[in-house]
């Protein structure tokens, strides 16, 4: 009897790994091994169109150049406070929209479906569609502001406080819908028994979002958190297509430095050691958000 058990145990844990082994193999091949390259070059000094110098091993050197860099001091500066804000505002616009479409009401289908547009729409296309937006010449903002009778106009791009805010409102635009749609799971598992009971004893609107929603929201809210970080950490083509990193350093994010060093410098080995150190930060933030997540629905769990 035992033979057999352990025998079926022994088939069933082969034919589980001959169904994961595919897909492992893929993740190994085009997510592992090019994390695994960098990491290997970022330890090496090499230069485009310099072969004569070879490409000798000098350790943590590009690492400690890139901690006395300024100019990536700057772009973690400017990450970090991309991620912030639009990470938040992302958060806040997804749950105000999530409470909304969880209602019913005539046509939310039709709501549903039209608040994803923005993120199908691809980000370069978007990225052009809010550069044309406040061009300084020809840009809706100016024309809403002032009409097209005024000769000068504001140029909105070339300040560094505008060009930044700009790129976080159109990353959040594009990226608020997909906040909701996650949030809007986590709104659809909440037991009505729960609100209705709350409607008995007498809770307010706010209440019931207070002491109901928001604690039973957590899990997902950390998954949104989790997600919108890691991109904003990644993000790129808003900043390439809109200001390519300007006015000065005003939207110069680690990852765009990353791809000026590495293709326009041709510092490989240094370019590596940007993505790396961008590659650590999003996983470190990572295990952090999940490990929360789990502590959420244990919590979730025992109540």
């Amino acid at each position: 009897m035992n033979r057999a058990v352990s025998s079926l145990r022994h088939r069933e844990n082969l034919a589980a790994w001959t169904m994961v082994a595919p897909a492992l193999l893929v993740t190994m091949l085009f997510a592992l091994y090019p994390v695994l390259d960098s990491l290997w070059l970022s330890l090496h000094h090499i230069f485009i169109g310099l072969p004569q110098l070879g490409s000798p091993f000098v350790g943590l050197d590009n690492y400690l150049a890139l901690m006395r860099d300024p100019v990536a001091q700057q772009a973690l500066f400017v990450t970090l406070g991309f991620v912030l804000l639009s990470t938040m505002l992302e958060l806040v616009c997804g749950l105000m929209i999530a409470l909304v479409i969880h209602e019913r009401f005539r046509g939310r289908g039709l709501v549903r479906a039209a608040i994803l547009i923005p993120w199908a729409i691809p980000t370069a296309v978007a990225s052009q569609l809010w550069r044309y937006i406040f061009n300084d010449q020809y840009g809706l903002a100016n024309l809403l502001l002032f009409g097209d009778r005024v000769t000068a106009y504001i140029p909105w791009l070339a300040y560094p406080s505008a060009a930044f805010a700009i790129v976080v409102l159109a990353d959040v635009w594009k990226a608020s819908s997909f906040a909701a749609l996650l949030i809007l799971a986590g709104l659809q598992v909440i037991p009505e028994d729960l609100y209705d009971a709350a409607r008995v004893d007498g809770a307010t609107l706010w209440q019931r979002f207070r002491h109901i929603t928001l604690p039973l929201l957590r899990p997902a809210l950390l998954l949104t958190l989790l997600f919108r970080t890691m991109d904003a950490f990644r993000v790129f083509d808003l900043v390439f297509v809109m200001t390519q990193g300007g006015p000065g350093d005003a939207t110069q994010v680690l990852q765009f430095y990353g791809y000026q060093t590495l293709f326009t410098e041709g510092r490989i080995g240094y370019g590596s050691a940007v993505s790396v150190v961008v590659f650590l930060m999003i996983l470190a933030l990572s295990l952090t958000y999940l490990r929360a997540i789990g502590s959420s629905l244990l919590e979730r769990r025992r109540t």
